[in-house]
């Protein structure tokens, strides 16, 4: 299976080096020459549609494996709305998911609006089921659920909207990670009746019986050769199709050199299609099993930031609310996506957001407030994020950032400043509401960080003529009787 499997690896790479000059090959070495592109770097916010037929019954995220965990609150939410899992299971979720109220070209302007230079739509999560028209599953949209392309309309209108295009794939750990659809209850009155996975009918959707249950990140990627042929056949498929500018693996580089080689010809396919230039993005993570090159692509943390400014071009991706809608799930107002936002590019990093989506495709009405809100501080402030690049520091104030996966909830002040840089500008963005003044100690006469003397201070959005004076021990700003934003504030500094 392997010799296969690596055979047909070889055979793609050398069609797409017959169409272009493959400059990547399927190792370390090779793919560690990447170059994030610029259009990535200067974009700085994307959003993202995590949504699919786990957002039908309205009860969060993993709903397809937890249904099957027997006393969890999404086994609960199952039995009482659809049945015992041995009768009424995932696969009877999946027509339920109309998205009769989905408008990608709608969305795509308020996305737009808000600030999004790229968008992201979700192929495929863990639980098996392909959102496009899938050459090589027929758990897909276009057959199944809503009976649409879902990543194609999400792309047409990105395209049409002047935004980058990208698509997740969360597929390769789907293997393990669903081995609970084929468990029992552990007590009566249902002990020992097989779930629906068991089912050989439905082998394609939850998998063939297997001893690779899931049980932590180490395990996260089954070894079943199979299954590794599977996954890069439809994640394949899923990029020739769409021809997406970013590709967001949900872990490590899976599988090894299959892995490998599906980034090196996605790499290879960008060239082909650009004219020799490289303007694709592929993001992978530190956690979970599978192979992490850190030069190889851009970074992700998922719901978290670094703690410094990192060499390389990297990603948070996080939601504002949880990845799938859930029923009263306290939602992200639009100050901590700010500041989220803020800290992120000043350490040489993109937000890409996932928007909540109903099931039926429309909008919960805190999303529709946030992309209010976060279109006008981005028609404001925009300047001091997109096409910047980080300053000599990141920032400065009393709070500091946990950095790491799963940290996010950083608590703020005023006092907190974040700079970054462009054409020869320097931004200072508070992380909260100033009142007064404002005062930036990295810019003090003594200061070791800027030898120039402050030439010139403007707030964005405003047109007074700000008082202000460079003190030893700091740039000392006075604001004016009222401010442009109500959540953060941007000064333009000149030398």
């Amino acid at each position: 299976m392997k010799k296969r499997l690596l055979a047909t690896c070889a055979a793609l790479c050398t069609v797409i080096a017959s169409a272009a000059p493959a400059q990547f090959k399927p190792d370390a070495e090779s793919l560690n020459t990447y170059t994030a592109p610029d259009w990535f770097r200067d974009a700085k916010f994307g959003i993202w549609s995590h949504w699919g037929p786990q957002s039908v019954p309205r009860a969060g995220d993993w709903y397809a494996r937890n249904m099957y965990v027997y006393g969890t609150p999404q086994y609960e939410h199952h039995l009482k709305n659809y049945g015992h899992p041995s009768k009424a299971g995932y696969k009877d979720i999946i027509p339920l998911w109309k998205a009769e109220k989905f408008d990608p070209e709608a969305l795509m302007a308020l996305y737009k609006q808000a600030g999004a230079r790229y968008f992201v739509s979700m192929g495929v999560h863990h639980d098996n089921f392909d959102l496009w028209n899938s050459k090589h599953h027929r758990w897909n949209a276009v057959k199944m659920g809503p009976k649409r392309d879902i990543v194609g309309a999400w792309r047409d209108a990105a395209v049409r909207a002047g935004l980058r295009f990208g698509v997740s794939e969360h597929l390769g750990a789907s293997y393990a990670w669903w081995a609970t659809s084929h468990g029992y209850d552990q007590i009566w009155p249902q002990m020992g009746v097989a779930y629906d996975g068991a089912d050989p009918a439905f082998a394609d959707l939850y998998h063939p019986a297997h001893q690779e249950p899931y049980r932590n990140s180490d395990s996260w990627y089954a070894k079943n050769p199979a299954w590794h042929q599977q996954w890069f056949n439809r994640v394949t498929d899923l990029l020739t199709q769409y021809q997406p500018d970013l590709l967001y693996t949900d872990g490590g580089i899976p599988f090894g050199e299959v892995g490998r080689t599906m980034v090196a010809e996605f790499y290879n396919r960008s060239m082909a299609a650009h004219q020799g230039k490289l303007e694709a993005v592929y993001n992978h993570k530190e956690i979970g099993s599978g192979e992490f090159l850190r030069k190889a692509g851009v970074q992700d943390v998922e719901r978290g930031v670094m703690d410094g400014i990192n060499p390389q071009p990297w990603q948070t991706d996080t939601s504002i609310g949880d990845w799938f809608y859930s029923e009263g799930y306290k939602y992200k107002k639009t100050a901590d996506v700010v500041y989220m936002l803020a800290d992120i590019v000043s350490k040489n990093g993109n937000l890409l957001l996932n928007v909540v989506q109903y099931p039926d495709g429309s909008l919960p009405p805190e999303c529709q407030q946030f992309v209010a809100e976060m279109a006008a501080w981005m028609k404001v402030n925009g300047d001091a994020i997109y096409g910047t690049r980080p300053w000599k520091i990141f920032g400065e104030g009393p709070t500091k950032a946990e950095s790491g996966h799963f940290k996010e909830d950083t608590a703020y002040t005023p006092a907190d400043i974040r700079f970054t840089v462009k054409g020869g500008d320097l931004y200072a963005i508070t992380m909260g509401v100033p009142a007064g003044e404002v005062h930036i100690a990295s810019l003090g006469k003594k200061s070791v960080l800027e030898s120039r003397p402050v030439k010139s201070v403007s707030l964005l959005g405003s047109k007074a003529v700000l008082k202000w004076t460079q003190q030893d021990d700091g740039l000392v700003i006075a604001l004016p009787a009222s401010l442009p934003t109500p959540i953060a504030s941007s000064f333009r500094i000149g030398f």
